[in-house]
């Protein structure tokens, strides 16, 4: 059971990573971040794949599409707040007397949205699990397996 679990949560978790990492990133040159439209679209497809890959029905489609859906619009969510934070970052930087306090503040709430983040990835891990047969979970375990090596 165990085993199972972790192969579910592994291929959401690679999801959100993706999400996380490439949905939401600039690109190195400072570009503009990715259109929200375009970060769906590219978690939807990988979701679909993994879907495909177990034979996934419509009703669990709709209901792991909407576990993933969750999860963007909190990524989203977390991501739009990054403005902000470069701006005060800039600002204490061009301080005077930048504010440690002020800086270790945001520091702290940025980690506790993404361990948030994190924990609800986890949570919809579970909930993912519980929509799929133990066959298709076993499909889903072996393909992260494999990911690993």
């Amino acid at each position: 059971m165990k085993k199972l679990l972790g192969g579910t949560a592994v291929a959401l978790a690679a999801v959100l990573g993706l999400v996380t990492l490439t949905g939401f990133g600039c690109s190195h040159h400072g570009a503009h971040p990715r259109d929200p439209a375009q970060v769906a679209k590219f978690v939807n497809a990988r979701v679909d794949d993994l879907l495909d890959d177990v034979d996934a029905t419509p009703d669990q489609r709709t209901k792991i599409h909407a576990i993933a859906d969750r999860l963007l619009a909190e990524g989203q969510a977390m991501h739009a707040g990054q403005p902000q934070v470069h701006q005060t970052i800039l600002a204490q930087w061009k301080a005077e007397t930048p504010d440690k306090a002020q800086l270790h503040a945001l520091v702290d709430a940025r980690m506790d949205a993404l361990r948030k983040l994190a924990h609800d990835a986890v949570d919809a891990g579970v909930e993912a699990h519980d929509v799929l047969t133990p066959a298709q979970r076993e499909k889903l375990a072996k393909k992260a397996e494999r990911w690993h090596r």
